[in-house]
């Protein structure tokens, strides 16, 4: 059974991949929700797409509680997670602080949002759980530390919540975003002209969360790798 979706929440909307997400799932005939810690500049996704917009710290427990709070009988069956921050440094020089709002962005932010859906979907046996992790999430690079560990907590937190939820009707992704994303502020790679397409377009990430939805339940993935033609494995 191909399931319908009707309300799609996507937190940490920005300009990149959410906008992309916003317009093709609008474009479907799903209501869509933005939520992020500034609302300033989504005005124009709002107007563009019908969305609705609202503030949301994702490491704030009162913020996420009203966040879903405010949907009264219009809850969102599909919940994307993006938010994401890092930190580069040297282990033995990184900013302790830094590492710390790094790890738990990631990982506790993407549960605190995760577990308020869930426990709105599984009575109705049915939902969409989804997370954007990264390269990180399996490669931990040089420098990096920080953004590795959050973002493998986030995939464990998927993984699990996959073996859990699965059989209750709650379909869970994560989709591993392995390069880097298009975007008008940061040009293809040098070699783009003998290695056109060398970033990820946020269209194309779009359509792979869509088809993932589409999914029949009798072969549901829980786990999507996206990677450039030119990306090293």
């Amino acid at each position: 059974m191909v399931p319908t979706y009707k309300h799609a929440l996507i937190v940490g909307a920005g300009s990149g991949l959410s906008a992309s997400l916003a317009r093709l799932l609008s474009a479907e005939g799903v209501n869509v929700t933005l939520a992020a810690r500034s609302i300033d500049d989504l005005g124009g996704l709002c107007s563009e797409t019908g969305a609705t917009a609202q503030t949301c710290d994702v490491l704030s427990e009162p913020d996420v509680d009203a966040l879903y709070g405010s949907f009264a009988d219009n809850e969102p069956d599909v919940v994307i997670f993006n938010p994401s921050s890092r930190v580069r440094g040297p282990i033995t020089d990184i900013d302790r602080e830094a590492v710390k709002q790094t790890i738990l962005t990631s990982a506790y932010g993407g549960f605190l949002i995760a577990q308020a859906a869930a426990k709105r979907m599984v009575p109705n046996g049915h939902g969409a759980i989804l997370f954007t992790g990264a390269s990180a999430s399996v490669k931990g690079y040089v420098h990096s530390a920080s953004f590795a560990m959050g973002k493998f907590a986030l995939r464990g937190l998927a993984q699990s919540m996959a073996r859990e939820l699965h059989p209750k009707g709650i379909h869970i992704g994560h989709f591993i975003i392995d390069g880097g994303i298009r975007n008008p502020n940061r040009p293809e790679r040098i070699d783009a002209a003998d290695s056109p397409d060398s970033m990820l377009n946020p269209d194309a990430i779009a359509g792979s969360y869509l088809h993932f939805l589409q999914q029949d339940r009798s072969s549901w993935a829980w786990e999507l790798e996206l990677r450039p033609w030119v990306e090293n494995f």
